[in-house]
């Protein structure tokens, strides 16, 4: 097992807000794809781009895996591609911020799981509050959110907490980014379905394949390059508050690009997650002072070696 990285926790939080910036602003370019291709459509090209690019730069080498590292690349792909597909399939019905925002229950939930200290639920419970928030702004606000859209990005958020879980697992057996490489591969083929009429769509078009193209750095090669790196510097609880940034950033990536306003309740909701991130970011710092357990895992990852 590959030992976590000995580097200052304060990379793992950079990482994490890098992830964070790049994600939204990802997904507001994918969403201008969604009236050609789908949103389905979309994530297969994405997910395919992004593992050709990994493969092609990592150079992975699974043949010699075990299978504890097989299994867990396995699980990370089928975690990849159903996160993916949902909440781009959600984003398709319902605005990006609140989106986000209800996504987050996933990580959100996990952290309160794997919470050990009072601090770090309280942070844990500001964070669920501007969730709670911006939950109430996409229910008050001028169009309601479509009831299917909700049950996607639900949905989304399961899938969600299962990929920190994978990719904290992954990050711990299989060195570099070769696990994320086979990771993308996996889910890769998991939707070639979904993804045949998309292919045959954009490879008439450059300027498609172009936008795809930048769905697939800022959506998948960056962040997850970014999380996979983070989870080896951070515990996965202070990974998953961290996380409450990502809303902040969705909302900021959808007034800029989609033209979807940021209301005063969604500004509050802003507000109370970040508080609940540099809340944590302390915490990471009083904990590696005082001596604290600093790896990426604070109980064992209930998955079968």
């Amino acid at each position: 097992m590959q030992k976590p990285a000995a580097s200052s926790p304060l990379v793992g939080v950079a990482l994490v807000i890098g992830s964070c910036l790049s994600l939204p602003f990802g997904a507001a370019v994918a969403a201008q794809l969604f009236p050609v291709l789908g949103p389905w459509g979309v994530t297969s090209l994405r997910v395919a781009i992004a593992a050709v690019l990994l493969v092609v730069i990592v150079r992975p080498r699974p043949r010699k895996w075990t299978r504890p590292q097989w299994l867990a690349a396995v699980l990370f792909g089928v975690s990849l591609a159903a996160m993916n597909g949902f909440f781009y399939a959600a984003i398709d019905r319902i605005p990006l911020g609140p989106a986000v925002a209800i996504e987050f229950l996933g990580p959100l939930v996990l952290a309160a799981v794997l919470t050990r200290k009072l601090s770090d639920f309280t942070w844990v419970g500001v964070a669920l509050l501007g969730m709670v928030v911006l939950g109430i702004d996409g229910l008050i606000g001028a169009e309601p959110l479509d009831p299917l859209g909700v049950v996607f990005i639900l949905i989304a958020a399961g899938f969600w907490a299962m990929y920190i879980r994978m990719s904290a697992r992954v990050g711990a057996l299989i060195p570099g980014s070769s696990g994320l490489a086979m990771g993308l591969v996996v889910a890769a083929v998991l939707l070639i379905p979904v993804g045949i009429p998309a292919a045959s769509t954009v490879a008439m078009d450059p300027q498609l394949l172009l936008l795809a193209a930048i769905t697939a750095v800022l959506s998948s090669v960056i962040p997850y390059s970014f999380e996979l790196a983070a989870l080896r510097r951070l515990p996965q609880r202070v990974f998953g508050v961290l996380l409450s940034l990502e809303p902040a950033f969705a909302t900021l990536a959808g007034w800029l690009i989609l033209g979807q306003d940021a209301t005063p309740l969604r500004l509050l909701a802003i507000a109370l997650v970040i508080a609940a991130s540099v809340g944590t970011t302390l915490g990471v710092r009083r904990n590696r002072r005082d001596g604290g357990p600093s790896g990426p895992f604070t109980a064992p990852i209930p998955l079968p070696d």
